[in-house]
């Protein structure tokens, strides 16, 4: 006689981000998960999937082409954080994560950023969020995912070299670029830092370098934090709380004080992100008093709010159920992509026609970005999407006759003959009334409710994805 033995739940797999989930970055976090807890696991022509009921999008999408028998599904779901927050939260458990008690197993900072572009946002201006979120969750593995689509540099700039040893230093696993283990490897001790910082060139004359100094029970580190009036130096931040964190991890016990840093006392907010690292940490800021933090009850929270819902939501359905794909991206608070040329190549889209005229007050030099561009190749049409919300829609409508110079600059000697269309996605609203009235501007809205409304004269390509995504799920 057998005996019965009660068949145990298969965990999922819950991918958190602000970003709009990309199949490479999906991909990669997959494989380093199978590889992690040494299980077995395999991936084909990955596709993100909104999930519905009733015709109703539930605000839930589902990664299907993974086959792993210790991963029931794969689901991801759009978040915000509350401050300095990774772009991917991963969750292994049966349920929907939590954001008041769950604790993730990865959080990943993902870029598209090197040396060859930007050598302070490529290292720097990722440091404060892995340093932030340790006061959240310290034991979760922190990973910094470079997503390369401009070739790495083959000789790593001193900047570079300097912060991935911080991150190897702090605990951040560094993935997606090729590290010399010579060069890239923690730091052994506080004197191997200063002396490696020591070492670099130094600052143009006129800006404040960067500096440490040990005197006695106290190390000074330099660093200017006001920017526009603010303490919102981005770069710096992330480097200064770098270096402190890094400071603490080799075991510095004393003060770290910040010098040089060009702030007064009223820009000391007790919310800003530097104050709440620096009350974590155990920094001072020279010659100041720093506040009391007021630290945020939860690290992450779902996003009910943002207009890219509706931008990220038409992005996955038109390159999920048709052959049209995104030739430039620029979700609102994410990271802004690279424009796809006809022959395949990325290149970074300027924000001005005329950086100089520009700053000298000319604000028609700036170019005007939509926040998503899609090819539709069997049309031979070209959509260039503006999102926002349902309230400002209006606003939404103002933005797209504005789209003249990336049009001429980008699209029309990139893509000559094709059609343009100008189109406003929106998230929000809710009654059948309101959708009914909507202007023939809009292409498409995602209501509060989960309900897919087009718009009278909805591009194509947003038809036949809707349609398919439609019959797909009965």
């Amino acid at each position: 006689m057998f005996k019965l033995f009660k068949k145990k739940t298969v965990p999922n797999l819950w991918i958190l981000t602000e970003e709009r989930p990309k199949k490479e970055v999906l991909k990669t976090i997959l494989l380093k998960f199978v590889q992690d807890n040494g299980i077995s696991g395999f991936i084909d022509n990955l596709r993100v999937l909104p999930v519905l009921e009733k015709g109703k999008f539930t605000f839930t999408y589902e990664l299907v082409g993974f086959r792993c028998n210790k991963v029931n599904k794969v689901f991801i779901k759009t978040v915000s954080g509350s401050s300095s927050f990774v772009d991917f939260l991963v969750f292994y458990q049966a349920k929907e994560p939590d954001p008041t008690t769950d604790k993730p197993d990865y959080a990943i900072e993902e870029t598209k950023t090197d040396d060859q572009e930007s050598r302070n946002t490529g290292v720097y201006q990722r440091c404060s969020k892995f340093v932030y979120i340790n006061s959240f969750f310290p034991r979760t593995r922190k990973i910094m995912l470079y997503n390369l689509q401009i070739g790495q540099k083959e000789r790593p700039t001193e900047t570079n070299i300097f912060g991935t040893r911080m991150l190897l230093t702090i605990g951040v696993e560094i993935l997606g670029k090729k590290l010399d283990g010579k060069i890239f490897k923690p730091f052994s001790s506080i004197e191997e830092l200063i002396a490696s910082k020591e070492s670099m060139r130094k600052a143009p004359s006129g800006n404040v370098p960067i500096e440490i100094k040990r005197e006695g029970n106290i190390i000074f580190v330099s660093g200017r934090l006001v920017k526009s009036d603010r303490l919102a130096h981005d770069p710096n931040i992330g480097a200064l709380s770098a270096i402190s964190d890094t400071l603490r991890k080799l075991g510095w016990k004393g003060e770290i004080v910040m010098t040089r840093h060009g702030l007064g006392q009223k820009h000391l907010e007790s919310n800003n992100k530097f104050i709440l690292i620096a009350s974590q940490i155990g920094i001072k800021l020279d010659g100041l008093t720093m506040p009391k933090a007021k630290p945020h009850a939860q690290y992450w929270r779902y996003d009910t709010e943002g207009e890219k819902i509706g931008t990220i939501f038409i992005h996955l359905v038109v390159e999920s159920f048709t052959e049209a794909y995104s030739i430039y991206e620029n979700h609102a608070g994410s990271e802004r992509g690279y424009f796809v040329t006809s022959s395949g190549e990325c290149v970074t889209v300027d924000k001005y026609t005329d950086r100089v005229a520009y700053k000298s007050g000319e604000k028609d030099k700036i170019i005007n970005l939509p926040d998503l561009t899609i090819l539709d190749v069997s049309r031979k049409e070209i959509v260039n999407i503006e999102g926002e919300m349902y309230k400002n829609r209006l606003k939404g409508i103002e933005q797209i006759s504005l789209f003249d110079a990336f049009e001429n600059l980008y699209i029309k000697k990139q893509y000559p003959g094709l059609h343009v269309v100008r189109t406003v996605v929106l998230y929000g609203g809710h009654s059948e009334a309101e959708m009914l009235a909507i202007e023939i501007e809009i292409g498409f809205i995602l209501s509060r409710d989960g309900d897919l409304v087009l718009g009278v004269k909805a591009p194509g390509i947003f038809k036949d994805a809707i349609e398919r995504l439609l019959d797909f799920w009965g």
